[in-house]
């Protein structure tokens, strides 16, 4: 393979060459323990391969005392990474897939989204109100969350309580809840606190019928340069076709209805059989307007994977071990789902969304 030039060598003691891949990361706990997660599964398949992981701050690492919509940056946990990656100074980056806008910087693909952990978001309480549920805190708690979506559900199927912006990583979260009396719990992605090893402090994960997830959430994306063939080959192996599926899918909702951090848009996909289901939904910053439906496709996954690279790239993600069809389908059904909303009425309640965060 002519592309194992571009990576750095090293040389053992014993004469042999090892290849040294630098796998760029968020400085945080949690990404840290997701890259690891990642470079284990590939020190697994590929003993001989060098792994060096460079850990980096980014925007939204930098500027905690703004709520996440507000900061205008669509690219607020990846644009340092992809800099990193545009210089050659790291060879694959490991995101959070709902990090991930939904077109890429030109040069730059998805090679592997690897199978979702559980992509519901949880309810952890403060002590005092241990036992308790959302249904049952007392009316007008102050319920924390950094998300718009979380907000415009929540206080719709909650109009009893009151939701406050908070920022910072888990850890620091987490801290502000159990330290101070300002929060009578706090919204998290179920994902993040599993793979920290805290789920004993989720009190109630939030089903679709509460609150449905962010594009992509409880994924983790593998993104790298898409000229460097052998290293998307290498990272192809991580691909879970039926989170590539669904992720598709819910990357080209997004992308159609032009959706992004500072407005409420939510998904909530299944996979089947050999069948594909997204429900998509928009709201306004309140959560009075809504449009949602559902819409089903067939993906069965056959064979037949594309031998070109350039044939295969859905919604930034290049999934040649994918059949083509099912991948073709999935793109298609975001893509008709945000359509049905839009001729709905959908592009006015995100314009009003976007208009009224802008001027908070």
């Amino acid at each position: 393979m002519q592309g194992h030039l571009i990576f750095s060598l090293l040389q053992e003691g014993n004469g042999k060459v090892s290849r040294v891949i630098r796998m760029g990361t968020r400085k945080s706990q949690l990404a840290r323990i997701q890259t690891d997660s990642v470079a284990g599964r590939l020190r697994e398949l590929y003993p001989d391969v060098h792994l060096e992981i460079v850990a980096m701050s980014t925007i939204g690492d930098k500027i905690l005392d703004t709520a996440l919509s507000k900061i205008g940056e669509k690219s607020l946990f990846t644009k340092e990474l992809e800099n990193a990656l545009e210089r050659n100074e790291v060879d694959i980056v490991v995101h959070s897939l709902k990090d991930l806008p939904t077109s890429l910087p030109p040069g730059f693909t998805i090679g592997a989204i690897l199978q979702r952990e559980n992509p519901h978001d949880a309810v952890v309480l403060h002590p005092k109100n241990a036992g308790l549920t959302l249904d049952s805190l007392p009316e007008k708690s102050v319920i924390g969350t950094s998300s718009l979506r979380r907000a415009a559900q929540l206080k719709k199927r909650f109009p009893q309580l009151e939701f406050e912006n908070i920022r910072g990583n888990l850890n620091t979260r987490l801290k502000k809840l159990d330290e101070k009396d300002d929060y009578a719990a706090i919204i998290l992605a179920a994902a993040g606190l599993k793979r920290m090893g805290w789920e004993s402090r989720i009190s109630q994960i939030l089903g679709p019928e509460d609150c449905m997830y962010a594009v992509g959430q409880g994924a983790l994306a593998v993104e790298v340069r898409a000229q460097d063939k052998d290293i998307l080959e290498m990272v192809s192996v991580l691909h879970h076709p039926d989170t590539v599926l669904q992720c598709i899918s819910e990357r080209a909702f997004l992308r159609q209805l032009e959706g992004g951090c500072s407005v409420p848009v939510a998904v909530h996909t299944e996979v089947k059989g050999s069948m594909l289901y997204l429900t998509g939904a928009v709201y306004s910053l309140d959560g009075a307007d809504c449009l949602k439906d559902t819409m089903q496709t067939v993906v069965e996954i056959d064979n037949k994977v594309s031998e070109s690279a350039q044939e295969c790239v859905h919604v930034g993600v290049t999934a040649n071990s994918v059949s083509s069809s099912a991948l073709e389908a999935a793109e298609k059904l975001g893509m008709d789902l945000a359509n049905a909303l839009l001729n709905k009425g959908a592009k006015d309640i995100l314009t009003t969304a976007r208009k009224l965060n802008d001027a908070r």
